[in-house]
């Protein structure tokens, strides 16, 4: 998962995907997109290394080498790495939105979203001596809520690969994918192969997300640099640096770092919503309403879409628009464990306790995994009470 922002609605799902060669920007051009003069203390900020961020401690490493066995074939070791990242009696690894760390935290916590479960597991791909490749999947805008801001989520995944020398002697399926959700390679969305030093841009606008999310926009800034630096070509690294400039009153670049964003990938309906955002303060409701009616049109047959107008609405209290909104996104996608338990929570607050308990044992059984599932059947006996 990588982080864009979305006006104030943030966007946790940095999608913005652009070509490499297209992604390139220009040494004065990068330069001349940052401002670094908005925030002189950004720089005292220390932040984690490209090093660091793929270190495994000992601990980390006693565990990829707990999990290979000599007289097994290297792709039964490759399964075996793999299975102990979910299993409860070894790793474990949960997932977790907002675990934005480091492979060795990673792993020390046991709690992970994909970018920092797709770090861990490429550094321990590597120290096992085998092949990971990076990818980024072209999934729906998707949207989570943290700290009542909309965070659009970008998903990424790995690939770990026999070593070359061997495939012959293995199967022609020669590799095990890495993901949280197996939907996002059972429905085999389009996935772009992309390089480390992306995968760290992604890690920094992450933390630059996190720092913005509680205020701190003297670290966001840092950070924001830092992935600009990195890759360039990320779009969401501008998408986010517009939020951030946009909230110290810096319009003109603002616009600028959306508008580089959206040159980047035309598809970034993020930076496009952003723009508009930014026109509307400007007082350019046309430009504006233009934007946002184009949005719109895409938009409307995306059930994540309507699940984050839902999540809105049902914040604010306003529980039959969040209904409304929630309906819409379930007949679009019946399956979508977050759809049916927004269902759920809002029969709930209208007092529609059966329907309640419906939804939210549908949205366990759709859960991806164990420890959604039993979060949502949790919630079963408090509404058996309320009967």
């Amino acid at each position: 998962m990588f982080l864009v922002l979305k006006a104030i609605f943030v966007t946790g799902l940095l999608l913005l995907i652009s070509g490499c060669t297209a992604g390139r920007l220009s040494t004065v051009d990068q330069q001349a997109l940052l401002k670094d003069g908005y925030f002189p203390y950004a720089q005292n900020h220390a932040i984690e290394t490209a090093e660091e961020v793929f270190s495994l401690s000992p601990e980390a490493q006693q565990f990829v080498i707990n999990s290979q066995n000599a007289n097994k074939k290297q792709l039964e070791n490759i399964r075996g790495l793999v299975q102990a990242f979910f299993d409860e009696e070894q790793a474990g690894i949960r997932y977790l939105t907002n675990a934005n760390t480091v492979a060795a935290d990673t792993f020390a916590n046991r709690e992970a979203n994909c970018l920092s479960l797709t770090i861990m597991a490429f550094a321990m791909a590597e120290f096992a001596g085998f092949y990971p490749t990076l990818y980024e999947v072209k999934i729906p805008e998707y949207w989570v809520r943290r700290e009542g801001t909309s965070l659009l989520n970008g998903h990424v995944n790995l690939r770990i690969t026999v070593p070359t020398g061997i495939r012959k002697t293995v199967p022609s399926k020669n590799y095990v994918d890495v993901d949280f959700d197996p939907q996002t390679i059972r429905q085999r969305f389009p996935r772009i192969q992309f390089s480390k030093q992306k995968i760290l841009a992604m890690f920094y606008n992450n933390k630059g997300a996190d720092a913005l999310l509680v205020g701190d926009e003297s670290l966001a800034y840092r950070y924001f640099s830092e992935a600009a630096a990195m890759y360039p070509g990320f779009g969401g690294t501008w998408a986010n640096l517009g939020v951030l400039y946009r909230r110290a009153g810096a319009y003109r670049a603002a616009e600028a770092s959306y508008q580089q964003a959206i040159a980047l990938d035309e598809e970034n309906f993020t930076a496009w919503e952003n723009l508009a955002l930014l026109y509307e303060l400007q007082g350019k409701n046309s430009d504006a309403e233009e934007i946002m009616t184009t949005l719109k049109a895409k938009r409307d047959n995306n059930p994540f879409y309507h699940f984050m107008l839902g999540e809105e609405a049902y914040e604010l209290g306003e529980s039959e628009l969040a209904l409304k909104h929630y309906s819409r996104a379930m007949r679009l996608n019946r399956q979508r464990h977050e759809i049916l338990f927004g269902l759920g929570k809002t029969y709930f607050e209208l007092g529609e306790i059966d329907k309640a308990a419906t939804y939210i044992k549908l949205a366990a059984r759709f859960a991806p995994g164990r420890h959604d599932e039993k979060r949502y059947l949790s919630k079963l006996p408090s509404l058996q009470s309320a009967l």
